[in-house]
């Protein structure tokens, strides 16, 4: 894509043109994004990288009813961020331990330990 001015380095924001992701990518992006945005759904999504839970123990963690904690787990099986299995009539949830589920929740632990450092490390 040749640009209409040439302020000197053109050659590089040409080829920074021709990298840059569709707007496809981007939109799946902003998708994620969104999902992630809910606090609620954050940390639930965090609790499933570090274990894996009932549906039953996962709401007294969230301090939340089971309907509610289903309504987050939902989306972030949607998203194939989480996946499920059952044992008698339990079901127990966990991260997908996909490359994008794994990229999310270390993006995750350095925004928090960067914007609250109190926290410690998580």
């Amino acid at each position: 894509m040749k640009l209409p001015h040439d302020h000197g380095n053109c050659e590089c924001s040409e080829n920074l043109m021709e990298e840059m992701p569709s707007l496809e990518g981007f939109s799946v992006a902003s998708d994620i994004f969104k999902l992630l945005g809910d606090p609620s759904r954050v940390k639930l999504f965090w609790l499933l990288c570090h274990t894996e839970e009932c549906v039953t123990d996962l709401a007294a963690m969230m301090e939340m009813s089971a309907p509610a904690l289903s309504h987050h787990l939902r989306f972030l099986k949607t998203a194939g961020l989480i996946v499920s299995r059952r044992e008698g009539k339990e079901v127990f949830y966990r991260s997908a331990g996909t490359e994008l589920a794994d990229a999310l929740h270390h993006i995750i632990e350095n925004v928090v330990e960067i914007a609250c450092p109190d926290e410690g490390k998580l």
